[in-house]
């Protein structure tokens, strides 16, 4: 996904497992075969929140209830503490001495499979990933044709209002919201800032899946969606965000300088707590005013997934334990004790899961306001979105005028194609 991006993006839920703070729970060189007595130790990998005793020890929990369910199995499982966001470059570190299965955030497939650190996945559990997902989702973890992992929640965003300044039929449009109250949006974040390009038929390798195709920024597409940026700059009510860590938006809603912003479900608690739960309203990404249309906004949508590391002797026992991470019943419980937005199609469309507004959005966000994200080739992408998000902002040593968004859109352009493909 979002690289080098997702750190800051994951900052909410992820702040305490960050890759410094990687921690096991024993030494899993252990983990590479079996006992004299025929026991199967497991080392598995996951964020500290899906371990802590507050929320619930969702990874112990469906570990143990795995292991329940076979008993032909002696099992001893030992945890490692590290986000979905950081698993790439603990598990390529060393590989061998790696967790055998592993929580990962999905943009670092290609960067899994070049290191080999990550098993395809066959049989049963890819068609349990066919079967199960929307096609959307199971792109996200598609990787020239293969499964490689076993998607648990989508990664996404989506907006947050306030009810009390804006209407359901109000943040239908970006800019009939702009004339009731004050929206930020993180503006020099590359994976935020895409989806007012992609409003307009821009395009990342095609339909995201693609790695010979290139991305489309040309003139006549991204040319005038700058141009509506500029506008948008001139616009009071709109307050761009260049902060590093895309801050602006949730401090505005709790001093009352912003009405909406964006972001995900990871901040939906700070949300409730900044302006009351009450009060807190979710929707799918808005449309927007390109020469005259509507146009709808899309963003990346990725996921994040259970892996199994290729070198655990027993393939057998770490695929079904990653397919059983990934399973209606576990993503149920991930909801049940943490609220992560399931992608189980058996689970997204029930009324608990409606009814929880973050939830919900990302499930409409996911059907009807997003487009895939690549998994290769967008380091150039985000390194150089942000300085166009900062020069629309007005702020660099070139900020961008009317008399030169043309040949900066066109530059950027060329920017972020140029040894993009490998």
């Amino acid at each position: 996904m979002k690289r080098k991006v997702l750190p800051l993006l994951l900052a909410g839920t992820m702040a305490a497992s960050m890759f410094a703070g990687c921690s096991s729970e024993g030494s899993s060189s252990e983990s590479k075969g079996e006992s004299k007595d025929g026991a199967v130790t497991l080392t598995v990998m996951g964020p500290t929140e899906d371990q802590a005793k507050e929320s619930g020890q969702w990874l112990q929990k469906e570990c143990k209830a795995f292991a329940k369910e076979h008993p032909e199995w002696k099992i001893n499982f030992k945890y490692q503490k590290c986000s979905e966001g950081d698993a790439k470059d603990t598990i390529v570190k060393d590989v061998d001495g790696a967790a055998d299965v592993y929580m990962f955030a999905n943009d670092q497939i290609t960067d899994l499979v070049k290191a080999n650190a990550i098993s395809k996945l066959g049989g049963d559990t890819a068609k349990y990933v066919k079967d199960s997902n929307a096609k959307t989702i199971v792109n996200t973890v598609t990787y020239n044709g293969e499964i490689y992992g076993v998607p648990y929640t989508s990664n996404s965003w989506f907006m947050y209002y306030d009810k009390r300044v804006f209407s359901e039929d109000d943040v239908k449009n970006l800019d009939t919201m702009l004339t009731k109250g004050k929206v930020s949006f993180p503006i020099s974040n590359g994976w935020y800032l895409a989806a007012f390009y992609t409003a307009n038929d821009c395009t990342f390798y095609g339909d995201g899946t693609d790695e010979k195709a290139k991305i489309d920024f040309s003139e006549k597409k991204a040319a005038p969606v700058t141009k509506y940026l500029m506008g948008l700059m001139k616009n009071e009510n709109f307050k761009p965000d260049t902060t590093d860590d895309g801050s602006q938006g949730l401090s505005g809603m709790k001093d009352g300088s912003v009405n909406a912003f964006f972001d995900g479900n990871w901040n939906y608690g700070a949300v409730c707590e900044a302006i009351g739960e009450e009060n807190v309203g979710t929707a799918q990404l808005p449309t927007i005013k390109i020469d005259g249309q509507e146009k709808q906004m899309k963003s990346f949508l990725g996921s994040k997934a259970i892996g199994v590391n290729p070198t655990c002797k027993r393939q057998d026992i770490a695929v079904a334990l990653a397919k059983y991470l990934g399973s209606e019943k576990a993503q149920k419980d991930h909801f049940d004790l943490r609220q992560q937005a399931p992608v189980n199609k058996n689970l997204t469309g029930t009324d608990e899961v409606k009814a929880n507004v973050a939830c919900d959005a990302l499930a409409k966000v996911a059907e009807n306001t997003s487009i895939c994200q690549p998994i290769f080739g967008m380091q150039n992408f985000w390194d150089a979105a942000k300085a166009l998000g900062k020069e629309i902002a007005g702020q660099g040593d070139e900020p961008m005028t009317e008399a030169n968004y043309v040949e900066k859109t066109e530059a950027f352009n060329k920017q972020i194609n140029t040894s993009v493909v490998k």
